[in-house]
């Protein structure tokens, strides 16, 4: 899968599009590296205002964390000497062309390939007119090879991009429009950009070409009159798959899912059919009709079906490839409500729930482990209407910690954590080596709160999301603020080296900041939109910083890009300089292997057990069911952990507490409690739901295992289903899909749905709408429960809403972030 840069702005910004990324005209693509300067801070975010924490976000006496550390003069006194050293290690290149935009594109996992594409356009009536280069590196952007007599000098279509094969199979595509407008082409490479070959195409391709996930040589792709083209050798060859495809997705090994209109319209979205083939084209399956759209997290497919008159879309789920389906069971919404999925793995799903009128929050529910039954995780959740923003954050650096914001009654913002997959939400701690802000009702009572997609989309000096890696254990790099509320007039650098649960300010004001090695090594320059020419670096964690001066003439900052994944020792500095009569790309790209002078070895590293305050008692540290020891490298050791660095751990199962149970369907926690308690809305309710096309009742004490948790014995509240032995119908099945026999790409499909009164035929006839943004996966799915509905028939939806209106969400998918979109 690509990994790329994008977007190092120099006068416009023309983001180029990663490896696997899916949309449709107009759409916007999401999940872009793009660097532009902000202003107007103060009035663009007037609404955030000071505020205390809520009672029902009180900190929980099972978070009092203890932060490792080591003497700051220590850690230190190890990088004295480092400028000569570095100074020998760095290596700067100058890019003489006009280009308006470099995206850069790391072909291979460890190779030192990269790929600079400037790109310099200007559009006149129908017409553009441009020019690009192509730039090779095999030392880490050390230096750079001009190759643009490679692909013959030819323009490379921006919104193309440069699409990077999966894995280390080192194949690139390049887009390019043949010059009078006579078809496209495409230059290709299979041995990491070293050789191009160009093929034209015997189409017009719509969106980026993309690669089978698990054969490089598969490529499918859509093209502009909505047909979904197939090449099984890498380009050469094409063909034809289907006609009037909306939208296409790569499943697992062959499997293609796609959704199709007869009639010719992808407009017509409830009336599409969702079709799948296991080989390549060769026979098709309707697996589903009425569909909205589909979308793919984990082994989970969802379908948003129409349901009645096609006014009321509700979310079907598969975890089978969508030979059967069942019905997310969730509160009802409204047209001016939205779901959306927050992240799904294997085991769940995190689901926002949007709250009725245009609130800006929501409630979050997770999932049990077969994506149907939800359960109340976090309520007034910050998920923006208008913008689709929200600060869902997966903390990739340690198993269950999630951060992220809610709104508050005075539309305040604050932050708050999970460390147990959503199970309870706290208020992040605040530094020790901090004070509160001026926010703060009690200069001594608050706590730190991280700015991410919100701050960004409200124009504050936030440069970067949160920043985690999977291979750097229990780091958190995030801008933020300590107070009552998030801060809007500064954010400073916060480290976490336990998951979140402990945090120290390591660096005043905002700043681009990378992890190399692992986390053994942290860089990070300072945007105060002023020229630069200093990058600090911390080997301890963020304790201590050196700052090296990397020129003596400074540059116009624009982007700090490292190799993806940690494990690099390089990072990049990428700017411009410009006089009177001439503008230019430069970058600076710093070795630090030199600084770090011998390799990591047994005595480097600690032993550290996670979610613990001390290693010793027997009862601490058990999360989602088990314990986990990391070696992790010990905070004064200066030393160098390797591109083959593998995170050591050692699980052990704990017995089973209330810890390790969500709160069941129709129950909630109490106040800083572990006690799940029946919802108000639904004491005394016979609770049914629908799975594999029979009616079930639930039997529960109000609680049900965490998906993934891995506890053994202990204590075991009872959970039972019992079958009531009532098939289920679902608006999913069509009559032609039942009885059509006579094709072979047509198949009967039966699929489950709850036995519920739907709210379109309670109300009236009600449209939905939803937004989209940020998280791992993006899903929205529509249901309700006919108790529910009964008992609330008769709040806010007395008025049937305007029935022609259209929907106008755009279908955004992003592979290499498992980002999907689905309304």
């Amino acid at each position: 899968m690509g990994l790329l840069l994008q977007g190092l702005l120099l006068f416009a910004v023309c983001a180029l599009p990663a490896g696997g990324l899916d949309f449709q005209p107009g759409s916007k693509a999401l999940g872009q590296s793009v660097f532009v300067r902000r202003s107007d801070v103060v009035k663009r975010a007037t609404h955030i205002v000071k505020r205390s924490l809520p009672s029902w976000l009180a900190e929980s006496h099972h978070h009092r964390i203890s932060r490792r550390s080591v003497e700051q003069s220590d850690s230190c006194k190890q990088h004295q000497g480092f400028q000569s050293k570095l100074t020998d290690n760095t290596h700067s290149f100058i890019f003489n062309d006009l280009s308006g935009s470099v995206s850069l594109a790391w072909v291979g996992d460890g190779t030192g390939v990269i790929l600079a594409l400037t790109t310099f356009q200007v559009p006149f009536f129908m017409l553009r007119f441009g020019q690009s280069k192509l730039y090779r590196s095999e030392n880490y952007g050390k230096s750079f090879e001009d190759v643009t007599s490679l692909i013959n000098n030819t323009f490379i279509l921006t919104e193309f991009g440069i699409a990077i094969g999966p894995e280390n199979s080192g194949k690139v595509i390049l887009t390019a429009e043949i010059s009078g407008g006579d078809g496209y082409r495409i230059f290709v490479s299979s041995d990491f950009g070293k050789t191009f070959t160009h093929l034209d195409l015997p189409f017009n391709p719509l969106i980026q070409i993309s690669y089978n996930p698990e054969n490089s040589n598969v490529l499918a792709v859509l093209s502009s009159r909505n047909e979904l083209w197939l090449s099984e050798d890498f380009g050469r060859n094409w063909k034809k798959i289907h006609n009037m495809v909306c939208l296409f997705k790569w499943g697992r090994k062959n499997t293609i899912f796609f959704t199709a209109n007869q009639n010719g319209s992808c407009s017509e979205r409830g009336m599409l059919d969702l079709k799948r083939t296991t080989d390549l084209g060769k026979t098709i399956k309707i697996v589903a009709s009425k569909i909205f759209s589909f979308g793919l997290g984990g082994r989970f497919l969802f379908a948003s079906v129409m349901t009645g008159k096609g006014t009321l879309r509700m979310i079907h789920v598969s975890v089978d490839q969508g030979e059967t389906w069942n019905m997310a069971q969730l509160p009802p919404v409204g047209h001016e409500q939205f779901y959306s999925i927050l992240a799904a793995n294997d085991d769940m799903v995190f689901m926002h729930v949007d709250e009725p009128g245009d609130t800006g929050f929501g409630t979050i529910y997770v999932s049990d482990d077969r994506g149907t039954v939800y359960s109340k995780s976090l309520e007034r959740h910050l998920y923006t209407t208008t913008g689709g923003d929200t600060d869902f954050t997966n903390v990739t650096s340690l198993r269950g910690v999630f951060i992220t914001s809610v709104l508050a009654e005075d539309n305040s913002v604050q932050s708050v954590v999970s460390f147990d997959q959503g199970g309870e939400w706290v208020p992040l701690r605040k530094p020790a080596n901090t004070k509160c802000d001026a926010t703060s009702k009690d200069p001594d009572k608050c706590s730190l709160h991280i700015h991410a997609a919100y701050s960004i989309a409200m124009k504050l000096s936030v440069p970067m999301l949160p920043l985690t890696e999977p291979n750097a254990v229990g780091l958190i790099l995030a801008h933020g603020s300590v107070g009552d509320a998030i801060s809007v007039i500064k954010s400073d650098v916060y480290v976490s080296d336990d998951g979140g649960y402990t945090w120290i300010k390591a660096l005043d004001g905002p700043h681009y900041y990378a992890m190399l090695d692992s986390g053994g090594l942290l860089v990070a320059v300072e945007d105060n939109g002023e020229p630069i020419n200093k990058i600090k670096f911390s080997t301890d964690e963020g304790q201590c910083w050196s700052v090296y001066v990397f020129t003596k003439e400074p540059i116009s900052f624009t982007g700090l890009a490292s190799e993806p994944g940690a494990r690099s020792m390089n990072v990049s500095i990428w700017g411009y300089r410009e006089s009177l009569i001439s503008q230019y790309w430069v970058s600076f790209t710093i070795d630090f292997r030199e600084l770090l002078t011998r390799d990591c070895d047994d005595n480097d590293y600690v032993q550290w057990l996670a979610h613990s305050d001390d290693i010793s008692d027997p009862n601490d540290g058990c999360m989602l069911g088990y314990k986990e020891k990391f070696l992790r490298l010990r905070k004064d050791s200066v030393c160098w952990n390797g591109r083959d660095y593998i995170v050591n751990t050692q699980p052990t199962p704990c017995p089973c507490t209330l810890d390790d149970f969500l709160c069941d369907f129709g129950y909630s926690r109490k106040e800083n409690s572990s006690e799940c308690v029946e919802q108000p809305d639904l004491q005394g309710k016979v609770l049914e739901f629908c799975l594999h096309g029979k009616e079930e009742k639930l039997q529960t004490k109000g609680y049900r295992k965490i998906p993934g948790d891995k506890c053994e014995g202990g204590e075991m509240p009872q959970r039972k289903e019992i079958d009531l032995s009532k098939r289920c119908v679902s608006d999913l099945v069509s009559p032609e899909l039942q009885t059509d026999s006579h094709s072979s790409k047509s198949v009967a499909v039966v699929l489950a749905v709850v036995a519920v009164v739907l709210l379109s035929v309670t109300a009236g006839v009600i449209f939905v709408r939803k937004y989209v943004c940020g998280g791992r996966f993006l899903v929205h799915r529509y249901s309700v429960l006919q108790q529910h509905v009964e008992d609330n028939a008769a709040e806010g939806i007395d008025e049937p809403l305007d029935t022609s209106h259209t929907p106008n969400g755009k279908i955004e998918f992003h592979d290499d972030s498992d980002e999907d979109l689905l309304e």
